[in-house]
């Protein structure tokens, strides 16, 4: 039987620490095994890996800090985004605060060819066993959530064939991230216990990150509205993850286009 981890999701904070511990509840007695090792694919981190900012495009509906978006279709908004340029697409599966439904994930995966990532908030090894069962290529893990345990569910990401994107905010969770030999590192420049948005945290993390020797991927995220706003972690980041301005633009083809425009 795969033993859980402990997690200490009392100790979250704010509008994180109340979503966490609403998704733990409704894991409570799942299923952690994991099954038989699956082979790794690598795609979402390919996908990433070629020259240039790459996007990965966020199909959201809501969110706790704009409400709701956009009644997107998943399957048109994968579409749309496919059409627009983006490398790789973020699916929200969490249903309360982001509109998402792990379906989404499925039929995601039966319109298009793009690596898909499972956004959610990862409490249990059961979110990574649906991952992989819906045709993901990687997966969010939030180091503000997972904390000590962070590593343990990165070899769980692993041993189902999936990529992890290491989700931090701060110095110290990037370090967390950095022990844990993380291969994809994202950086929020959301702090999600207060909702607030400062565009500086990825520039300033991603240097830290390749200053300690990291040489693997890094993924700015979060707050990216126009071209010029990207400048900072141009060179930088080898990849953006951007949500709610690209969902709420009501033309996701050409917002993606004109995002990523130099």
């Amino acid at each position: 039987m795969t033993p859980l981890p402990p997690l200490h999701l009392d100790r979250v904070p704010g509008v994180l620490g109340r979503i966490v511990r609403e998704r733990a509840a409704d894991y409570a007695g799942a299923d952690a095994e994991l099954g038989p090792v699956r082979p790794a694919t690598r795609h979402f981190g390919a996908a990433l890996s070629k020259a240039g900012l790459s996007l990965i495009a966020e199909i959201k509906r809501a969110s706790p800090s704009q409400g709701e978006i956009a009644p997107l279709d998943p399957v048109q908004a994968a579409l749309d985004y496919q059409a627009g340029g983006a490398a790789a697409l973020s699916v929200l599966t969490e249903p309360r605060h982001f509109g998402g439904d792990l379906a989404f994930l499925e039929r995601v995966r039966g319109a298009v060819n793009l690596p898909l990532l499972r956004k959610d908030f990862v409490v249990h090894p059961a979110m990574l066993r649906e991952a992989a069962d819906a045709g993901a290529s990687a997966a969010l893990l939030m180091v503000s959530v997972l904390g000590e345990a962070t590593g343990e569910y990165l070899q769980f990401a692993h041993r189902l064939g999936l990529d992890a994107l290491v989700e931090v905010h701060d110095e110290r969770e990037l370090d967390l991230a950095l022990s844990a030999d993380a291969r994809i590192i994202g950086v929020n420049n959301r702090d999600l216990t207060t909702l607030n948005i400062d565009l500086a945290v990825s520039p300033r993390l991603i240097r830290r990150a390749r200053d300690a020797g990291f040489t693997g991927l890094l993924v700015a995220e979060s707050g990216y509205r126009t071209p010029a706003d990207l400048g900072p972690v141009r060179g930088l980041a080898d990849a953006v993850l951007v949500g709610s301005s690209l969902a709420g633009s009501g033309d996701l083809e050409r917002a993606a286009r004109e995002l990523m425009a130099q």
